[in-house]
């Protein structure tokens, strides 16, 4: 699986150090919603993977090799989980940096957790779709997802902007309802594509 996931990287290497510099412009700008929605934008990435996969018909040269679809796919969502841990860490450092000067204020962890939960749940709600119609076919799907980041890094934006006192009214939710929320998403997400991956291939 690890060189599924490797070669992923390969495959879109140039989208991902375009993806870094998105990161560090969204993270250097002192709002909540461009901090989410750096993070949140990893969960697009494997599609991007994906519809070079089709283009290439990686699919089919799969079948020859040693992988199961078991591997294929979770080696998708392993690479979606890297690509989103990675935007959280890269943006926690930029974030941390700039929050020594008052005007980009102050470093919330919280947010950074909501916008990993929120990036892991919109895979887990997306993958299975793309597993079964593929990245051509399922371009509502990509407008789906597209719609998904923006509404959840709107969401997590505008709750930490506003004057509830995020830290303290959601606390609970951030902490375990949300990374709860992903797990359980996964979990039925995971053998879900798995199963929708081998009808498409019939």
């Amino acid at each position: 699986m690890r060189a599924l996931v490797l070669k992923d990287c390969y495959v879109i290497g140039k989208q991902l150090k375009f993806f870094l510099l998105f990161i560090l412009i969204m993270s250097a700008i002192p709002s909540s919603f461009n901090n989410a929605f750096a993070v949140v934008y990893a969960a697009m990435l494997p599609y991007t993977a994906m519809a070079y996969d089709e283009r290439s018909r990686w699919d089919q040269m799969t079948a020859m090799m040693p992988y199961s679809r078991r591997d294929v796919v979770l080696g998708k969502y392993a690479f979606g989980w890297l690509c989103i841990l990675a935007a959280a860490g890269l943006s926690a450092v930029v974030q941390l940096l700039l929050s020594i000067f008052p005007y980009f204020g102050a470093f919330s962890p919280i947010v950074l957790l909501v916008s990993v939960c929120s990036g892991v749940c919109i895979l887990s709600i997306t993958l299975p779709l793309m597993f079964r119609f593929g990245v051509e076919k399922g371009r509502l799907a990509m407008f789906f997802l597209i719609f998904l980041v923006c509404a959840s890094a709107g969401t997590i934006g505008s709750i930490s902007d506003s004057g509830a006192n995020f830290l303290t009214a959601y606390r609970d939710v951030a902490l375990l309802g949300l990374p709860l929320l992903a797990v359980v998403l996964t979990l039925v997400s995971l053998p879900l594509s798995v199963w929708l991956y081998g009808r498409r291939q019939r």
